[in-house]
């Protein structure tokens, strides 16, 4: 299967994943290689979708596209009624390129959907008391409905007691504790973006969750974790693989729904998967010769799995969607309009 993808980036030791064409280092949340062309993701899906499989593809592209669409309509009809667009805060600090060029896709999405974008651009020099006092005057200003502080920021920066600054009605990126506890108290309000894009996916397939076997490979904060509470939530049966895990093969083939989130290439061998499961492939990586892969050996287990989600095309898509969706939601509950 040929790829046609730029040159491979320069190496980071952390987890990939495809946001909205650009490859996103999942532990940072922030971009570490440049964003693909329409043309190259183009002619990049054309090739996935070609492969032989027996699994049906979950395009994540497509259903971003169809939710987007959705979200631009009640956007416009919500500012019609309350007399004011959604506001979403991006807070970038630094002069990185690579961020600078994920922040704009971000406030390209607003606009696009007629959200509005407050964009602060701070030096790499800015304290953490000055970025404290900002999240202070974000979290009162009535016009502002998310807020987001694009990671990594400075060494000098904690970027917990920034999250944790921020009001939980207006983290639209769902990392504050709170609203994590929330999810966990199955009472959730504003959801970590890419496991809700992942369950956006599993509803496509139109498969009753409940009492299902999940199989969750990695137990990060912004994806592993919040995941395991996703598939709670909707009544399946969870285990949780990490670093300490024995036997992963084991729980792999005994799953019927396999969410890929570990950052590591090809872990999770085809033969591994479950005749008829649904394979959700989370991670992103570049190979030697410039193709894309991601955490499952994608040929292999497609002959198997009844849905599977390419990469890329599959769970990146989801989540600039997911945080638009996060900040409409927080506008209307802002405004009482549920």
């Amino acid at each position: 299967m040929s790829m046609r993808v730029r040159k491979k980036p320069p190496f980071c030791r952390f987890q990939h994943v495809n946001t909205d064409k650009l490859y996103v280092c999942r532990q940072a949340f922030t971009p570490c290689s440049p964003p693909l062309s329409k043309a190259e993701l183009a002619a990049t899906m054309r090739d996935l979708m070609n492969t032989k499989t027996s699994a049906q593809i979950l395009n994540g592209k497509a259903l971003a596209t169809r939710m987007r669409g959705a979200l631009t309509k009640e956007v416009a009809e919500l500012t019609e009624k309350h007399g004011r667009a959604p506001g979403l805060a991006v807070i970038l600090v630094g002069d990185d390129p690579a961020s600078q060029v994920y922040v704009r896709n971000k406030t390209s999405g607003c606009e696009k959907m007629g959200v509005v974008s407050f964009s602060h651009y701070l030096p790499a020099d800015t304290t953490q008391q000055h970025l404290l006092g900002l999240i202070s005057e974000l979290n009162a200003d009535p016009k502002v409905d998310g807020i987001l502080v694009q990671l990594p920021v400075p060494e000098h920066i904690n970027p917990d007691s920034l999250i944790e600054a921020i009001d939980p009605g207006k983290d639209v990126d769902g990392f504050h504790p709170y609203n994590v506890g929330r999810l966990a108290a199955r009472k959730p309000a504003l959801r970590s973006c890419t496991p809700f894009g992942c369950m956006k996916l599993l509803e496509e397939t139109g498969i009753d969750l409940h009492g299902k076997e999940c199989v969750v490979v990695g137990a990060s904060n912004i994806v592993g974790r919040p995941m395991a509470l996703e598939l709670l939530l909707a009544g399946a049966t969870v285990t949780v693989a990490h670093k300490f895990t024995q036997d992963l093969q084991s729980h792999v083939e005994r799953a019927d729904i396999v969410v890929a989130a570990a950052g590591k290439q090809g872990l999770i061998k085809g033969a591994w998967i479950k005749p008829g499961a649904t394979v959700i492939d989370v991670g992103i990586h570049r190979l030697e010769d410039g193709s894309l892969t991601g955490d499952v050996e994608f040929a292999a287990a497609a002959e198997r799995a009844a849905w599977i989600t390419p990469v890329p095309g599959g769970v990146g898509p989801m989540t600039i969607t997911m945080l638009l969706a996060n900040t409409v939601e927080a506008f209307k509950a802002h405004l009482g309009d549920k």
